[in-house]
Protein backbone atom coordinates (compact mmCIF):
# COMPACT_ATOMS: atom_id res chain seq x y z
CA UNK A 1 0.00 0.00 0.00
CA UNK A 2 1.72 3.60 -0.94
CA UNK A 3 1.96 6.03 1.84
CA UNK A 4 -1.04 8.29 2.43
CA UNK A 5 -0.08 11.60 1.61
CA UNK A 6 -0.71 14.57 4.42
CA UNK A 7 -1.53 18.51 3.48
CA UNK A 8 -1.18 20.46 6.82
CA UNK A 9 -2.85 23.35 7.53
CA UNK A 10 -1.86 25.72 10.85
CA UNK A 11 -1.31 29.12 11.95
CA UNK A 12 0.66 29.12 15.22
CA UNK A 13 3.05 26.96 16.34
CA UNK A 14 1.88 23.35 15.01
CA UNK A 15 2.90 21.44 18.10
CA UNK A 16 0.93 18.46 17.31
CA UNK A 17 2.84 18.54 13.65
CA UNK A 18 5.77 17.26 15.81
CA UNK A 19 4.24 14.12 17.03
CA UNK A 20 3.28 13.28 13.17
CA UNK A 21 6.96 14.04 12.03
CA UNK A 22 8.09 12.30 14.51
CA UNK A 23 6.11 9.02 14.12
CA UNK A 24 7.11 9.32 10.73
CA UNK A 25 10.41 9.10 11.62
CA UNK A 26 10.73 6.57 13.95
CA UNK A 27 8.61 3.92 11.23
CA UNK A 28 5.58 4.16 13.62
CA UNK A 29 3.30 6.11 10.91
CA UNK A 30 3.68 5.15 6.80
CA UNK A 31 3.13 8.59 5.96
CA UNK A 32 4.01 11.56 3.80
CA UNK A 33 3.74 15.25 4.61
CA UNK A 34 3.65 15.96 1.35
CA UNK A 35 2.43 20.29 2.36
CA UNK A 36 2.47 22.56 5.31
CA UNK A 37 0.38 25.75 4.52
CA UNK A 38 -0.37 28.69 6.71
CA UNK A 39 -2.25 31.94 6.15
CA UNK A 40 0.63 34.01 8.63
CA UNK A 41 4.10 34.55 7.34
CA UNK A 42 6.05 33.79 10.54
CA UNK A 43 3.70 31.03 11.87
CA UNK A 44 6.50 28.84 13.62
CA UNK A 45 4.67 26.11 11.97
CA UNK A 46 6.08 27.12 8.85
CA UNK A 47 9.80 27.24 10.40
CA UNK A 48 9.07 24.07 11.96
CA UNK A 49 8.53 22.43 8.39
CA UNK A 50 11.48 24.10 6.95
CA UNK A 51 13.89 22.77 9.80
CA UNK A 52 12.48 19.00 8.49
CA UNK A 53 12.96 19.90 4.75
CA UNK A 54 8.96 20.13 4.44
CA UNK A 55 7.50 21.90 1.63
CA UNK A 56 6.27 25.23 3.31
CA UNK A 57 3.74 27.44 1.64
CA UNK A 58 2.57 31.08 2.99
CA UNK A 59 -0.74 31.85 1.20
CA UNK A 60 -1.76 35.77 1.75
CA UNK A 61 -5.14 35.65 2.99
CA UNK A 62 -5.35 39.97 3.54
CA UNK A 63 -7.67 41.57 0.99
CA UNK A 64 -9.06 37.88 -0.15
CA UNK A 65 -12.72 36.58 -0.18
CA UNK A 66 -12.08 33.16 1.59
CA UNK A 67 -13.61 31.52 -1.19
CA UNK A 68 -10.66 32.64 -3.12
CA UNK A 69 -8.10 31.92 -0.77
CA UNK A 70 -9.23 28.51 0.15
CA UNK A 71 -9.39 28.15 -4.17
CA UNK A 72 -5.80 28.93 -3.42
CA UNK A 73 -5.08 26.40 -1.35
CA UNK A 74 -6.97 23.16 -2.37
CA UNK A 75 -5.05 24.17 -5.64
CA UNK A 76 -1.14 23.77 -3.91
CA UNK A 77 -2.71 20.87 -2.06
CA UNK A 78 -4.07 19.24 -5.56
CA UNK A 79 -0.79 19.49 -6.54
CA UNK A 80 0.87 17.92 -4.21
CA UNK A 81 -1.42 15.25 -4.37
CA UNK A 82 -2.67 15.54 -0.78
CA UNK A 83 -5.12 12.75 0.01
CA UNK A 84 -5.96 13.76 3.84
CA UNK A 85 -5.55 17.71 5.21
CA UNK A 86 -4.84 18.18 9.12
CA UNK A 87 -5.76 21.26 10.76
CA UNK A 88 -3.29 22.09 13.37
CA UNK A 89 -3.95 25.33 14.85
CA UNK A 90 -5.64 26.43 12.11
CA UNK A 91 -7.13 29.65 12.41
CA UNK A 92 -9.39 29.86 9.64
CA UNK A 93 -13.22 28.44 8.81
CA UNK A 94 -13.30 26.70 6.02
CA UNK A 95 -15.18 27.60 2.88
CA UNK A 96 -18.28 24.86 1.79
CA UNK A 97 -16.57 24.42 -1.30
CA UNK A 98 -13.08 23.45 0.42
CA UNK A 99 -15.58 21.51 2.93
CA UNK A 100 -17.07 19.39 -0.09
CA UNK A 101 -14.15 18.90 -2.20
CA UNK A 102 -12.54 17.16 1.02
CA UNK A 103 -15.85 15.77 2.51
CA UNK A 104 -14.59 13.77 5.12
CA UNK A 105 -11.09 14.17 4.35
CA UNK A 106 -10.38 16.70 6.52
CA UNK A 107 -9.68 16.00 10.26
CA UNK A 108 -9.49 19.04 13.05
CA UNK A 109 -7.74 18.30 16.38
CA UNK A 110 -9.45 20.39 19.25
CA UNK A 111 -8.67 21.16 22.99
CA UNK A 112 -11.98 19.87 24.78
CA UNK A 113 -13.83 16.69 24.75
CA UNK A 114 -16.72 17.90 22.42
CA UNK A 115 -19.56 19.27 22.34
CA UNK A 116 -18.16 21.14 25.43
CA UNK A 117 -16.13 24.07 24.84
CA UNK A 118 -16.23 24.10 21.46
CA UNK A 119 -16.01 27.43 18.80
CA UNK A 120 -13.15 28.73 20.82
CA UNK A 121 -8.83 28.23 20.26
CA UNK A 122 -5.95 26.94 21.74
CA UNK A 123 -5.47 28.71 25.40
CA UNK A 124 -9.07 30.06 25.52
CA UNK A 125 -10.36 26.38 25.62
CA UNK A 126 -8.25 25.36 28.73
CA UNK A 127 -9.29 28.36 30.59
CA UNK A 128 -12.96 28.12 29.88
CA UNK A 129 -12.52 24.64 31.65
CA UNK A 130 -10.64 25.80 34.20
CA UNK A 131 -13.08 28.09 35.28
CA UNK A 132 -16.13 25.90 34.66
CA UNK A 133 -14.09 24.03 37.19
CA UNK A 134 -14.66 20.21 35.27
CA UNK A 135 -12.53 17.23 36.28
CA UNK A 136 -11.76 15.89 33.09
CA UNK A 137 -11.38 17.39 30.12
CA UNK A 138 -9.04 16.07 27.24
CA UNK A 139 -8.60 16.31 22.95
CA UNK A 140 -11.38 15.08 20.27
CA UNK A 141 -9.98 14.55 16.73
CA UNK A 142 -12.82 15.43 14.48
CA UNK A 143 -13.71 15.41 10.48
CA UNK A 144 -14.48 19.25 9.80
CA UNK A 145 -18.21 20.16 8.32
CA UNK A 146 -19.59 23.39 7.42
CA UNK A 147 -19.36 24.69 11.34
CA UNK A 148 -16.98 25.55 13.73
CA UNK A 149 -15.55 22.14 15.70
CA UNK A 150 -19.53 20.26 14.62
CA UNK A 151 -18.16 17.60 12.61
CA UNK A 152 -18.29 13.97 12.90
CA UNK A 153 -16.03 12.93 15.98
CA UNK A 154 -13.40 10.20 15.27
CA UNK A 155 -11.51 9.92 18.44
CA UNK A 156 -11.48 11.44 21.61
CA UNK A 157 -8.95 11.12 24.82
CA UNK A 158 -9.52 12.47 28.43
CA UNK A 159 -7.38 14.20 30.71
CA UNK A 160 -7.51 14.29 34.28
CA UNK A 161 -7.67 17.88 35.27
CA UNK A 162 -5.45 18.49 39.00
CA UNK A 163 -6.62 20.93 41.79
CA UNK A 164 -3.48 22.74 41.33
CA UNK A 165 -3.66 22.78 37.60
CA UNK A 166 -2.94 25.90 35.11
CA UNK A 167 -4.07 27.01 31.63
CA UNK A 168 -0.62 26.12 30.54
CA UNK A 169 -0.31 22.91 32.39
CA UNK A 170 -3.41 21.78 30.96
CA UNK A 171 -2.39 22.89 28.11
CA UNK A 172 0.60 20.61 27.66
CA UNK A 173 -1.30 17.60 28.94
CA UNK A 174 -3.82 17.90 26.58
CA UNK A 175 -1.47 18.72 23.59
CA UNK A 176 0.50 15.09 24.50
CA UNK A 177 -3.08 13.50 24.04
CA UNK A 178 -3.91 15.45 21.30
CA UNK A 179 -0.20 14.18 19.00
CA UNK A 180 -1.01 10.83 20.24
CA UNK A 181 -4.69 11.15 18.64
CA UNK A 182 -4.04 12.44 15.23
CA UNK A 183 -1.32 9.85 14.79
CA UNK A 184 -4.02 7.46 15.56
CA UNK A 185 -6.49 8.85 13.16
CA UNK A 186 -4.20 9.00 10.26
CA UNK A 187 -3.47 5.50 10.72
CA UNK A 188 -6.91 4.46 10.92
CA UNK A 189 -7.81 6.49 7.75
CA UNK A 190 -4.99 5.54 5.35
CA UNK A 191 -5.96 1.60 6.43
CA UNK A 192 -9.43 2.48 5.08
CA UNK A 193 -11.13 1.83 8.70
CA UNK A 194 -12.92 4.85 8.85
CA UNK A 195 -16.82 4.83 7.84
CA UNK A 196 -19.23 7.92 8.32
CA UNK A 197 -22.66 7.39 8.94
CA UNK A 198 -24.46 10.79 9.42
CA UNK A 199 -23.22 11.99 12.85
CA UNK A 200 -20.99 8.79 13.85
CA UNK A 201 -17.96 7.64 12.28
CA UNK A 202 -17.28 3.83 12.83
CA UNK A 203 -14.42 2.01 13.58
CA UNK A 204 -14.04 -1.20 11.34
CA UNK A 205 -12.13 -3.79 12.59
CA UNK A 206 -8.17 -4.79 11.66
CA UNK A 207 -8.69 -6.56 8.29
CA UNK A 208 -6.88 -10.13 8.24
Amino acid sequence: MARIRLGVLGSTRGTDLQAVIDAIKEGKLDAEIALVASNKEDAYILTRARVHDLPALFVESRGKEREDFDREVMKALEEKGVELVLLIGYLRLLSPAFVERYRNKVMNIHPSLLPAFGGGMDRNVHKDALDYGVKVTGCTLHFVDEGADSGPIILQRAVDVDENETVDSLKEKVQHAEGQLIVKGIKLFAEGRLKVEGRKVLIQPEKG
